[in-house]
């Protein structure tokens, strides 16, 4: 059984034949928002319909880590080691401190409600940055059925708590990930539900702490990007409907490391952070590479 597709002669460095995709899990109905925690030796992901957070560990398999998580999606951890989450029930972002208790990062902008927030990063000058599509919010699937009250827009957080819209030109934006040297900021928009639109990932400059430009980066087929992050060469690790894709900082196609189910994110960790963990519909998986992720912290 090959768990590869090459493109790019490049990508023969990146897998390894005898490193399978592994199943960890299974059971779960739309898993989401895996993040390491190294200091732990953990992931932590979100099996969103069932309202949870679960935490996987080597030795121990699968346990809950939180229960009920208010239907949260995506999970980052800022500098100082804190878990940030994107609540869809409360419809909002929160950090989770060293203590246990909880702070409510962000849940509106100019007086409304955010949609559902989904991705979010932490820069290395404490800025957050999270992606607020409205999947959250249009079935009772991920969440409650609301009222959209805000256009889907990307958000920073500045260190002293102002929000700020950045991008305001998306359909809806998900995924998102900056480049190693946060030189380029990375966009997945997955469209909006029930519409036609444009799937793509798009490209920008930071330019004085700012997002610039725009471009459409690549197209994923088959299905569309979600979950996306760069490893330390500044390569793009994106969810796709048949596996992970692995794209050149250039935009090409390297290669697919292929999944039996349709992808929604991933992120690197593992002892050298070398390791791929990769939630897909019903499952959590893992590969190990030849490659290191650009995982902070």
């Amino acid at each position: 059984m090959t768990f590869f597709e090459s493109h790019d002669a490049r990508f023969a460095r990146f897998v390894m034949g005898n490193a399978p995709v592994k199943k960890l899990a299974t059971g779960f109905d739309w898993v989401e928002g895996p993040v390491w925690f190294g200091d732990a030796g953990c992931l932590l992901f979100s099996d969103i319909p069932n309202n949870r957070i679960l935490r996987y560990t080597p030795d121990h398999g699968i346990s809950t880590y939180r229960a009920p998580s208010n239907y949260a999606n995506g999970h980052t951890r800022d500098r100082q080691g804190r878990l940030l989450s994107c609540e869809h029930g409360t419809r909002r972002v929160t950090r989770t401190e060293l203590d246990g208790s909880i702070t409510v990062i962000a849940d509106s902008y100019q007086g409304k409600r955010l949609n559902s927030p989904n991705d979010i990063v932490v820069t290395a000058d404490g800025a957050i940055w999270f992606s607020d599509p409205h999947y959250g919010i249009m079935t009772n699937y991920e969440g409650f059925a609301g009222e959209q009250e805000l256009p889907c827009h990307l958000y920073r957080v500045d260190p002293s708590g102002q929000i700020e819209a950045v991008l305001t030109d998306f359909n809806c934006p998900n995924g998102l990930a900056f480049s190693p040297d946060e030189q380029v900021l990375y966009v997945a928009d997955t469209g909006r539900m029930f519409s036609d639109d444009p799937q793509h990932i798009r490209r920008f400059d930071m330019t004085s702490g700012r997002p610039k430009g725009g471009k459409v980066f690549h197209a994923i087929s088959a299905g569309c990007a979600d979950g996306i992050r760069c490893d330390r060469d500044g390569n793009l690790w994106s969810s796709a409907a048949d596996g992970v894709h692995c794209l050149a900082p250039e935009g090409a196609l390297l290669g697919k490391i292929l999944v039996p189910e349709v992808v929604s994110n991933l992120c690197f960790g593992g002892r050298a952070k070398h390791q791929l963990f990769i939630t897909a519909t019903t499952s959590l998986y893992a590969i190990t590479l030849n490659r290191a992720g650009d995982q902070k912290p």
